[in-house]
């Protein structure tokens, strides 16, 4: 009767060790979903569950107030965090984010400057672009002024409802160059004329506030020019379409991953963003979707056809504008609210 009472016992101290194992080999990576969470998944999450973790993918619309409850209530569920810049920077100074140990992820100089910070690592450059239907459009716009010209390209507009981008865009159609930009913005003149030239267009405008937007509105032919994400129109692309980018004056970003603070997962977490750093797994990523790698060793692996259509692509980085983080974080509250005054208007 020894034997099965021992066996038991010991089947009963091996679960006891291996259930919080099995807590531990688990990962909440949290990311904006759309067309950026599938290739997030072929790149980063697939790859890496061989390692032995398995990724629980959640999707959010960028809400910092629930990374802000979590850690506040010492509750934390997201262990990886995709946000976008301006939120690295706010989130990093607030104390929602781990302060990362680059010793765990990569070396910095194998990076893009920008994609190196305290809390958070560049996972990709994106860019806010002009775009257009080439089956309805036969001249390619080449300018802002182009998308401001009503005449030349009659029709409707699809712009992003809020402050950020259009502004920077109505400076350039007004004849600012892409390196003044945000000299002239920064001034009370600047502002105001950004809001006039806005003012210009505003009754061919048609407002979207969802990413997934801007190609539907060109394919049904709502609008005849857009603003758009670039990737989603390298999305509709890879679904059959004929949708074209004109990159002059387009604004690049970056998104970033960010660890919240107190996370039980943190050394989980610098593995994961480390592992998804490496130059491998940046190309595959850029192969499922149009977004530039963080990692400069990344691009070395990718072929002409890709990199063409990539923000970092020399062609396309040519005269483009960075998206001012410091500038929108001092003044993009006085920017937005008036805004919002002036669509309603």
């Amino acid at each position: 009767m020894k034997t099965p009472f021992l066996t038991l016992l010991a089947t009963c101290a091996w679960l006891a060790l291996a259930l919080p194992a099995a807590a531990q080999s688990q990962l909440t990576v949290v990311n904006f979903g759309g067309a950026n969470a599938n290739a997030q998944k072929k790149a980063f999450y697939e790859p890496f569950e061989k390692t032995g973790t398995k990724i629980v993918s959640v999707e959010y619309n960028g809400e910092q107030a629930k990374i802000k409850a979590m850690v506040e209530t010492k509750k934390i569920t997201w262990d990886v965090v995709e946000v976008e810049s301006p939120d690295v920077e706010r989130g990093c100074d607030e104390g929602l984010f781990e302060k990362l140990d680059w010793a765990k992820i990569g070396a910095k100089a194998d990076f893009l400057p920008a994609a190196v910070h305290e809390c958070g690592v560049g996972i990709f450059v994106w860019s806010t672009v002009m775009a257009y239907n080439g089956d309805k459009l036969k001249t390619a716009p080449v300018s802002w002024a182009d998308f401001w010209d009503t005449k030349k390209f009659p029709g409707k507009r699809g712009m992003r409802k809020g402050a950020r981008y259009n502004l920077e865009f109505a400076l350039m159609a007004d004849g600012v160059k892409t390196a003044d930009v945000y000299k002239v913005l920064a001034t009370k003149e600047g502002a105001e004329r950004a809001f006039k030239k806005l003012t210009e267009l505003k009754s061919s405008i048609q407002w979207w506030e969802a990413g997934a937007q801007p190609p539907q509105f060109l394919v049904a032919g709502d609008v005849v020019l857009s603003t758009v994400y670039n990737g989603r129109i390298d999305a509709a692309n890879r679904e059959g379409k004929n949708l074209r980018i004109s990159w002059t004056g387009g604004i690049y970003d970056l998104d970033y991953w960010v660890v919240p603070k107190g996370t039980p997962n943190k050394d989980a977490a610098f593995k994961f963003i480390g592992f998804a750093s490496q130059p491998d797994n940046q190309a595959e990523y850029a192969r499922h979707i149009a977004y530039g790698p963080t990692n400069s060793k990344a691009l070395a692996k990718l072929d002409a056809k890709v990199l063409a259509n990539l923000p970092t692509a020399p062609a396309n980085a040519r005269d483009a504008v960075q998206f001012n983080i410091k500038f929108w974080a001092d003044q993009g509250e006085e920017l937005e609210k008036r805004f919002a005054a002036w669509a309603a208007q």
